[in-house]
Order: C-alpha cells, then sequence, then structure tokens
C-alpha cells in the first residue's frame, strides 16, 4: 500500500495510506465509517472532511451494517447500534449526513459511491482479514480515490512496525520512540460548509435491527451504556477516582479498579489518543499513568500488529512455532477433567473461581482481565485437544465479551496459549507454557470474595 505524501495540516500523512489512487474527482467525499464510531477525535473523518473542503465538497459518513459477524450476538449489536444513533445526531448537527446501510460493505458501497458520484472515499484502520478482504472488494469496484486512516492506534499500525514483533518487549521501544511524533492535540471537526445535495430521511433503526441475524437470546447489559458521551464520564471517573490506584488494584477483581474503557475502546467510542492525552494531563503519580498506558498503548497497539501482520491470527495456527510443538507434544497428556463444551458455557466445572469468571462474563459482557488469563488456562487443561481448546475460548470470549472479535481478544486468547510470551518449565498438558492455578489466584487476592459478588451479579 502506497503511504499519503502530501496531505494537509490537519492530519499526519503518516496516518494515511492509499488504497486506491487516481486524480480527485469533484463530487462528494464519503467516509465509510467501521472501527471508529465517533464524531469526536476521529483523525478519519478529519481527514474526510479535509479532502472535502478541499474540493469545496459536501460529505457524507456511511456505515455498512452486516446482518452476521464473528458470532456477534444481541449484546454486541445493541451496544454498537445505539452508539451509531448518537453518532447520527452529532453529525447531522454538523451538517454532515449519516447512511445507515444493511448487508456485505464490498456489495454496497460501490453503489453508494456509485449513486453520488463520489469524489473520494475514506475509511478507518482495521487489521482484521475480513475488513481487509472487504476493502479489496470496495477498492476493485469503484473508480475515485480510497484512502485508509488509522484513527484506532496512536502509532498507526504499519509505522510502528514492519513485522510481527516477538513480545511487548521487542515492540515497546518502537513505540515509545514514534510517540512524541503521534500523540499529538486533536483538531476540532467543523460545521461542513458545503450542504449535501438532497433532504435525508431520518433513519429507520427498528428496522434496521430486524436485518439482523444475530442469537438474540444474549442479552444487551445494562450497568454500561453506550456511547462517545458515556465514554467521556467513564473515562474520567477512572482518572479521578481509580487510576491513582491502578497499579495496585488491577490484578484484583474483588476491587473496581479497572478503567471498564475496552468496550468504547473496541467499538471507536472513544478514541485511545484522547485517553492517553487526558491521563498524561492528570494529577495521578507518574507510576500509576506508566501502568495504565503500558496497558493501553504497548499491549493494545501490540494486538493490532499480532493481526496485522498474522493471518492466523484468530487460530491454534497463528500461535509461536514453539507453543504450537510442546502444546502438540502433550495433547496426549492424561487430563484429570475433561468438559463438555455445554460444561463450560454453563460454568459447570468443580473450579469455582473458574466458574465465577465464566459466569461473570456471560452476565456482565465483561470479564476481569486477569480473570480472564486463567480462565484461557484452564479451558486449555480441561480440553481433549489444544486446538479444541484455543476454539472454545475464542468462541466464548466472542459470543459474552462487549470486547470480543477484536484484535485485543485474538491476542488476549492467544496468550494464554504461548503468544508473546516465552516457554516456561515443562509440565504435563501445558507443556512449556506459562502455569496458573487457584493457590495462584487466592495468593493474590481473596478469591472467596470474588466468587460471592459474580453470585449477587445473577440476584
Amino acid at each position: 500500500m502506497q503511504v499519503l505524501s502530501d496531505v494537509g495540516s490537519m492530519v499526519h500523512k503518516k496516518r494515511v495510506r492509499i488504497l486506491k489512487g487516481g486524480a480527485q474527482k469533484t463530487g462528494p467525499v464519503i467516509y465509510w465509517m467501521s472501527r471508529d464510531q465517533r464524531v469526536r477525535d476521529n483523525w478519519a473523518l478529519l481527514f474526510a472532511q479535509e479532502v472535502a473542503v478541499r474540493q469545496s465538497a459536501p460529505m457524507a459518513v456511511v456505515f455498512c451494517l452486516v446482518p452476521t459477524f464473528l458470532g456477534a450476538t444481541m449484546r454486541q449489536y445493541g451496544f454498537m447500534l445505539r452508539g451509531l444513533q448518537e453518532v447520527e445526531k452529532s453529525l447531522n448537527a454538523l451538517n454532515i449526513p449519516f447512511f445507515l446501510l444493511t448487508g456485505a460493505p464490498d456489495d454496497e458501497l460501490p453503489k453508494v459511491a456509485a449513486e453520488y458520484h463520489a469524489g473520494a472515499l475514506v475509511t478507518d484502520f482495521d487489521p482484521l482479514s475480513m475488513k481487509n478482504e472487504w476493502k479489496r472488494g470496495v477498492a476493485g469496484t469503484i473508480d475515485c480515490p480510497f484512502y485508509e486512516v488509522d484513527a484506532h492506534n496512536i502509532v498507526p499500525c504499519w509505522v510502528a512496525s514492519p513485522h510481527q514483533e516477538y513480545a511487548a518487549y521487542t515492540f515497546r521501544p518502537k513505540i515509545k520512540r514514534a510517540l512524541p511524533e503521534f500523540l499529538e492535540v486533536y483538531p476540532e471537526l467543523r460545521n461542513h460548509p458545503y450542504a449535501w445535495p438532497e433532504s435525508l430521511i431520518e433513519i429507520d433503526w427498528s428496522s434496521a435491527l430486524k436485518t439482523l441475524q444475530v442469537e438474540q437470546t444474549v442479552r444487551e447489559v445494562e450497568w454500561l451504556r453506550p456511547g462517545e458521551e458515556v465514554a467521556d464520564r467513564v473515562l474520567h471517573e477512572f482518572i479521578d477516582h481509580k487510576l491513582a490506584l491502578y497499579p495496585e488494584q488491577r490484578n484484583d477483581p474483588t476491587r473496581d479498579g479497572l478503567s471498564n474503557l475496552s468496550p468504547y475502546l473496541h467499538f471507536g467510542q472513544i478514541s485511545a489518543e484522547r485517553v492517553a492525552l487526558e491521563v498524561q494531563q492528570s494529577d495521578a503519580p507518574i507510576q500509576s499513568k506508566a501502568a495504565f498506558l503500558e496497558e493501553l498503548i504497548v499491549r493494545r497497539e501490540l494486538s493490532d500488529n499480532f493481526c496485522f501482520y498474522n493471518p492466523f491470527c484468530a487460530s491454534f495456527e497463528g500461535l509461536p512455532e514453539w507453543a504450537k510443538k510442546t502444546l502438540r507434544d502433550h495433547e496426549h497428556d492424561a487430563r484429570e477433567y475433561c468438559y463438555s463444551h455445554e460444561e463450560l458455557e454453563h460454568a459447570e466445572t468443580h473450579d469455582p473461581y473458574w466458574n465465577a469468571a465464566q459466569t461473570e462474563m456471560v452476565v456482565r459482557g465483561k470479564m476481569h482481565g486477569y480473570m480472564r488469563m486463567y480462565w484461557g488456562k484452564k479451558i486449555l487443561e480441561w480440553s481433549r485437544t489444544p486446538e479444541d481448546a484455543f476454539n472454545r475460548a475464542l468462541y466464548l470470549n466472542d459470543k459474552y465479551e462487549l470486547d470480543g472479535r477484536d484484535p485485543n481478544g485474538f491476542t488476549g486468547i492467544a496468550w494464554c496459549f504461548g503468544l508473546h510470551d516465552r516457554p516456561w518449565r515443562e509440565r504435563a498438558i501445558l507443556g512449556k507454557l506459562r502455569y496458573m492455578n487457584a493457590n495462584g489466584l487466592r495468593r493474590k487476592f481473596d478469591a472467596e470474595t470474588y466468587v460471592k459478588q459474580v453470585a449477587a451479579y445473577q440476584a
């Protein structure tokens, strides 16, 4: 892909790649919003407006609602669609229309581009192969320039590293060197000066829901509300009340010490760059800010690196060779427990801590990060093959977690199976993978209290 060589002052040219070249036309500019579902702090949207203003052209934002996506349920679709309703209102207030399409993007986007004689198409970056297949399909059909902007990572993924990184310790120095160049203050999105050529019909969101072909029994959560406005409040509540104690409390599931921003980051309802800027400017202790920014920037952008450069990121085959070898060497080791898929999904194991973690995910749509590591390790111990274990963990994570079907989710599961880690002392079943057990949980925190807290969620 070609990186843009000349762009205006608002958007760093290294954030932009050309997916399809050609001369700019005189028609409107269309921003295909996908991963970054927000109006504020969105480099892709800012770039689309910049291109439109240069051409004295109107602009529009289009979202393509795919009826099914990687096992997502009504829990995830509901959170996303309610956030998009807020996007529609915010854009309309800025003289920018919002269109909701239904169907496959590589079918629907070219139709819209042709209908309105688009002068340029802009989209946001996503490392997942399915999303990139859609983009290739769109690029091969449209007849106008097509740009991709990394509005999700602080350091653009293709700039951060030219290859898949082995672990955080190889990736961290590269990110830290690049941060001063890319961690910058956002400009404001303007009220767009050029009106759309026709009056718009208000989106029928209830009809859009009927087009979905998703699991309806996984209910939406009530404890976490979607949208940009709520995401901003959650961020500042974290900074004001939790950030100072983050290093001490982040690995204790009995404490409300996490930011709870992961669903908002997943759906792009808040910018990671905005989060980093606000955290940096806070009065929290330096070590607290450093601990949180390590997770937000290094670990999170390492996940995009893994999925961008590894086409098998969502499968057992994407694991490091040493991890696959050691697991296959121990594939036939005797297992004290071996549970069916249904027993795992219904939290019917002998382990009360694992059951609590699974229940937390099913009920709340968000399992505590420390417990998710333990949860994944135990699925590996209790499954007949490592491939089966990987697929089970991925299925459950993607079905119930609000932030599943995502580079962070794929990488988190793969970490339980050796990704971004090193070989440890060899033992049965896990081979040379890092081991976790219930005694380790009890040393870290009051595990019995965690079980009681999760039981209260069900009451």
